[in-house]
């Protein structure tokens, strides 16, 4: 089992707070990660972004700190503060072992046993979220981590084709609404749903949502490895040249823009939002590099207000059969 801290992992402190990791480097000998959940009275309190924030300053201040290498104040876990490390595809192992307690278990193994029955490997998978770390409750999601590029657009195509096959079903219209609810979106949505529906990578096992999404490990050119200068908040319009790494964490674009190299975002709700060759509008923070490079963070908070990436001119792709973008 990899022993490295990795994106969508969970940590957790002695004194009962659960982090989600959103980088494998370390920062300042810090895990950088995000409070998500805290114990109190034997149960788990989750907590949105501005409810972390104001519970780090007010309990546990040590776990903020100022990172140079992001121009930015970052929750962060030193190693040795860790006293638990959730895994995800350990905790794949352990439901296909011991088998599932629950409908959230069921519905996920459910989900799984069509992945590895389509051919994909189960070490190449993860469950992370609720189900990580034994926070689930009768509305939770499933949410799917990968670990590989191929790994995760074979188990899209996988999902497809049970959905075809009505093995699996697509989001119903009240999971799309409380989709868009819990994401907080900046686009309307209508829009959000045209993004959304082309993504392949939600689906409901009966009547239990799931996601998926990626953690590309197979490559050597992670983001984020120069420091940053902030440079404040921009709105541009620019091409897509490359969206290899669009469901990366973060997803990244390559622009074709005269000042601005990339985007990144690092909230899910823009991974996989545009194709190269797609004209894009890009709403975000600009930074700029000891290289001397720009680019533009969408996401600087979890709900990213203010700040979008919506496609202005949609090309067609094989397999699509609506291009026309909502009005």
């Amino acid at each position: 089992m990899d022993a490295r801290y990795l994106p969508r992992d969970f940590i957790e402190t002695p004194d009962g707070l659960l982090f989600a990791v959103v980088d494998q480097r370390l920062d300042d000998g810090r895990v950088p990660c995000f409070l998500r959940y805290r114990r109190a009275g034997g149960r788990l309190i989750k907590l949105d972004t501005a409810a972390a924030q104001d519970w780090l300053m007010a309990h546990a201040p040590r776990y903020r700190y100022d990172s140079e290498r992001l121009a930015t104040t970052l929750h962060g876990v030193r190693p040795m503060d860790i006293a638990c490390h959730h895994r995800p595809r350990a905790r794949v192992a352990s439901l296909m072992r011991q088998g599932p307690r629950g409908t959230i278990e069921t519905r996920a193994l459910q989900v799984l046993t069509m992945l590895v029955e389509g051919g994909l490997a189960a070490s190449r998978v993860g469950l992370t979220g609720s189900l990580l770390i034994g926070a689930q409750h009768a509305a939770s999601d499933i949410d799917f981590v990968f670990y590989q590029r191929e790994a995760f657009h074979r188990a899209r195509a996988i999902v497809g084709e049970a959905i075809a096959g009505g093995r699996l079903a697509e989001l119903d219209p009240d999971a799309w609404r409380a989709a868009y609810a819990r994401r907080g979106c900046e686009l309307g949505f209508d829009e959000y749903l045209w993004h959304e529906r082309r993504k392949c990578n939600k689906g409901l096992c009966q009547g239990v949502k799931f996601d998926l999404t990626l953690v590309a490990l197979d490559g050597s050119d992670r983001p984020g490895s120069m420091p940053a200068r902030k440079l404040g908040a921009v709105r541009f319009d620019a091409v897509v040249t490359d969206a290899t790494g669009a469901f990366d964490f973060p997803a990244r674009y390559r622009l074709d823009h005269p000042d601005i190299a990339e985007a990144w975002s690092f909230t899910q709700t823009y991974a996989g939002q545009a194709l190269p060759g797609e004209r894009v509008e890009i709403a975000g923070q600009l930074e700029e590099t000891s290289g001397d490079r720009r680019r533009v963070i969408v996401g600087s908070s979890r709900e990213a207000r203010g700040e979008y990436i919506r496609v202005k001119a949609p090309i067609s792709r094989p397999g699509d059969t609506e291009t026309a973008k909502p009005a």
